[in-house]
């Protein structure tokens, strides 16, 4: 490994390489108490620079693991002492903002916030947003697919990348960086490393597409006496407000009672007594006339009794205190252990869901709290679960009350956090064995020697596995 360490300081200089202390003093992940278990961490400045790194790994059958802001919550990004990391900290750089074309073409490492930022200080708008974005990686996010509080509106990341640029296992640099939103001109490459995790190749550069940044954003709070009248929710906000309702969340009594009480610092604009609670918003161009109508359709849908009470926001303040109630996901870690769950499945199917995964809790358990809340309006529900001890018959029993259900209504045991090692035993539930064996072939074909975040998502033949014969 020395001589291979070497090599690589030629490449990324003294600075570029970490060793010792200075991986094990880094944490493994926001949400986990350990550290990076690693024999080296490589930082390149360029695509050129970890194309030059990845060709000297392959040449040494190195196993390599990418590292965006560690904001993953499936262990897709957790390594073994005889890993290299590739911390793509240092490619960082906005190269350039577009606003006629609406694009903005960077590097992987630049953080969420910060696209964010860039986009606004030029009237338009990055649309993926995400508990994490001060920390978490455009490279990441692309890795992961990563969806957020927008999807209803603007899809997931997928739908925000023109083009990619990615360096394969062999050090091969596909470069993809398409502006345009039409380009229809064979396969679309950039699809492969979307999603992929890693696994596939490392996403070096970006195109994203923008928005126009919007004149208003009218968010309220509403409280909702049965499962049925939220669905019916959705649908008249979405018919009725003209194509702008951003977002819509809800939030499960447990989850709202425990983010509104001490000592969580966010107080209870609605009373904690309703079974649900739905935050909703609408992004328009036109803030008295979009205010109007969201007062109206809201008061219809007071007069219809498919909401019991509500509240708007009418300051940015206020706006993002309502939004605090929902992001305060850290409460849930009050209780140990605190097993976390993303999943995705038809609105028309949750309610029947969540009482199943209750029954199978208490069945298991006898006590336990669940907190549940998210995405409704594209799917996707998060749970925060504590039950039983900290330890894996804990966490195999909730897994099993969460995961199982889903097979018989064909949900995802994955909404938008990918697989990683976390969830890979329960793939098969929402991938057919044809799916997974094509994954397989496309792993093979783009890292035949399985150097790139070996394990995840799916066992592959790794290179120790390859030069054993």
């Amino acid at each position: 490994m020395s001589n291979l360490l070497d090599e690589l300081v030629g490449i990324v200089g003294e600075t570029g390489v970490l060793t010792g202390d200075a991986v094990s003093s880094r944490s493994a992940g926001i949400w986990r108490s350990d550290t990076i278990q690693a024999k080296a961490i490589i930082r390149p400045r360029s695509t050129d620079e970890l194309s030059a790194v990845m060709k000297l790994c392959y040449a040494a059958n190195q196993t390599v693991i990418a590292h965006g802001g560690l904001t993953g919550l499936v262990e897709a990004q957790i390594t073994a002492p005889d890993d290299v990391v590739v911390s793509l900290e240092r490619l960082n750089a906005i190269e350039d903002i577009n606003v006629v074309d609406r694009t903005m073409t960077l590097q992987a490492g630049v953080v969420l916030q910060a696209v964010q930022e860039a986009a606004d200080d030029v009237g338009l708008m990055y649309p993926l947003d995400i508990g994490g974005r001060g920390s978490c990686t455009i490279g990441g996010n692309i890795a992961t697919n990563a969806g957020g509080n927008r999807v209803i509106r603007y899809g997931m990341t997928r739908d925000m990348v023109l083009g990619v640029e990615a360096v394969l296992a062999d050090g091969t640099v596909v470069s993809s960086m398409n502006q345009m939103i039409k380009n229809n001109a064979g396969y679309d490459v950039k699809q492969l490393f979307i999603g992929s995790e890693g696994s596939l190749g490392i996403v070096t550069r970006a195109v994203l597409r923008l928005r126009e940044k919007p004149k208003s954003q009218e968010t309220m709070l509403v409280a909702v006496d049965d499962f049925e009248k939220l669905g019916e929710l959705l649908k008249t906000m979405d018919a009725e407000l003209g194509g702008t309702l951003s977002a819509f969340e809800v939030l499960w009594n447990d989850y709202y009672r425990l983010v509104t009480t001490p000592p969580a610092k966010q107080q209870a604009p609605l009373g904690q007594d309703y079974p649900y609670y739905a935050l909703i918003e609408a992004m328009g161009g036109d803030p008295e006339a979009d205010h109007e109508r969201v007062e109206a359709v809201l008061m219809r849908a007071y007069e219809a009794g498919l909401v019991m009470d509500a509240t708007m926001a009418t300051s940015e303040a206020q706006r993002m205190e309502l939004w605090a109630i929902r992001d305060d996901v850290e409460q849930t870690m009050r209780f140990t252990p605190c097993f976390v769950f993303d999943v995705s499945l038809r609105i028309s199917r949750m309610d029947g869901y969540v009482e199943e995964v209750n029954r199978r809790l208490e069945a298991t358990f006898g006590e336990y709290h669940n907190f549940a809340f998210g995405h409704i309006g594209d799917g996707n529900i998060h749970f925060a679960i504590s039950a039983g001890a900290d330890d894996a018959s804990a966490r195999h029993g909730v897994e099993a009350a969460v995961y199982e259900p889903l097979r018989a209504i064909e949900g995802s045991v994955s909404a938008e956090h990918g697989v990683g090692l976390e969830k890979k035993a329960y793939l098969s539930i929402c991938r057919t064995e044809e799916e997974i064996a094509l994954m397989r072939t496309m792993k093979a074909a783009l890292d035949p020697k399985g150097i790139l975040n070996p394990g995840k998502i799916f066992e592959t033949t790794t290179a120790t596995q390859i030069a054993a014969g």
